[in-house]
């Protein structure tokens, strides 16, 4: 019988990409995988290879106030009952569940259900959903090292790395200057990041010395409603730009790149480390547990990356730590090859070897 792995994952692609890298690695192996995720989840699956992708009610367990919670345990309730019709069906013999509140009822099905589970955490500090969940998962494995808030578990506690898409191992080329001493930047900041970033550092790039602007290629994420005031920004100050409210090939990107401006969410830490890449990072302010600020200082302290807080992020700041990176193209080499390796590689391969076993018993 083909073994079938369920995949619970959602809400933002620092959880959809490393269940859909594993997803590919199952696909070689021969197994049927099942993608349990909400509506937010979806606007990632595009390419996802799954027999199925379940959609799930769920909804942010964070709220306030009586009725908002009420909404949440009906919405959580339902995504419970989908999510135990779905392993059902598909006779699943393991759950990995990647963590992000829409993993929630597919994790719990699975330990209603007798199924074995696994998790994976993707940040430096256990997420709040693996935190409840980690006691009962026969595995936790995790991308960095460091793992903070992680308590117990009743299975194994293995670093893998984190599981990196396809289209990331192909990008990969080796850092080079431009012959025409292009610089070459890429700016994105993800559905939390796009309007800050578009306030203040277009503003920044056009405050430093007129040589070294004339010399930048910037491609930034704008969101449709600011492009044109971003635009006529980089106009006036005579910055060749690119912008777009999405980047379909973003790896590519990157590795185009000589220095990455980008927020510290696990998959961009880590596919800066697999690509070798220099980067500006601004840790998102309100990320649960700061936990963006513990993944920057994984490239940080290896000297692979600069880190502006988000309170620090004025023009004059952002200004000052673009032209002292910018300035010094010898430098941005050395921050690339001290980026190489700073995660462990070969994660989507490692952990489904770690799951195989598993799934071959849930699925006897």
């Amino acid at each position: 019988m083909t073994p079938t792995l369920a995949l619970a994952a959602g809400g933002t692609g620092g959880h959809m990409f490393p269940a859909q890298s594993l997803a590919e690695e199952a696909r070689r192996r021969g197994w049927r995988t099942v993608l349990l995720t909400d509506a937010r989840g979806l606007r990632y699956a595009d390419g996802f290879p799954a027999d199925e992708v379940v959609e799930l009610s769920a909804a942010n367990p964070n709220v306030s106030g009586l009725g908002a919670r009420l909404a949440t345990a009906r919405a959580m309730s339902a995504g419970l009952r989908q999510a135990h019709a779905a392993l059902k069906r598909h006779r699943a013999g393991l759950v990995v569940g990647f963590g992000g509140y829409p993993s929630a009822p597919g994790v719990l099905a699975a330990r209603l259900s007798g199924v074995p589970y696994a998790l994976h955490e993707q940040n430096a500090v256990l997420g709040r959903v693996n935190r409840r969940a980690a006691p009962g998962a026969v595995l936790v494995a995790h991308g960095f090292e460091r793992l903070d808030r992680f308590e117990r578990t009743r299975g194994r506690r293995v670093q893998t790395g984190n599981p990196v898409r396809d289209a990331v191992l192909a990008a990969r080329r080796a850092y080079r200057a431009d012959p025409d001493g292009r610089l070459r930047v890429l700016i994105f900041g993800g559905s939390q990041g796009a309007s800050l970033f578009s306030r203040v550092l277009p503003a920044a790039l056009a405050r430093l010395p007129e040589g070294l602007r004339e010399r930048l290629v910037v491609t930034q994420q704008v969101r449709d409603e600011e492009a044109t005031e971003v635009a006529d920004t980089y106009g006036r100050a005579r910055i060749t730009a690119h912008t777009a409210p999405f980047f379909a090939d973003l790896p590519g990107r990157m590795a185009a790149s000589h220095l990455v401006v980008a927020r510290a969410g696990a998959s961009t830490v880590t596919e800066l480390s697999v690509l070798g890449r220099p980067s500006l990072l601004v840790p998102l302010a309100i990320a649960m547990d700061d936990h963006q600020r513990t993944n920057a200082e994984v490239l940080s302290e290896a000297g692979a990356a600069r880190v502006l807080l988000e309170g620090e992020l004025t023009e004059e700041r952002a200004a000052g730590a673009l032209g002292e990176l910018l300035g010094a193209p010898d430098r941005l080499a050395v921050m690339a090859r001290a980026a190489e390796g700073r995660v462990p590689e070969g994660a989507a391969a490692r952990l489904a070897e770690l799951c195989a076993p598993l799934l071959g018993a849930g699925a006897a």
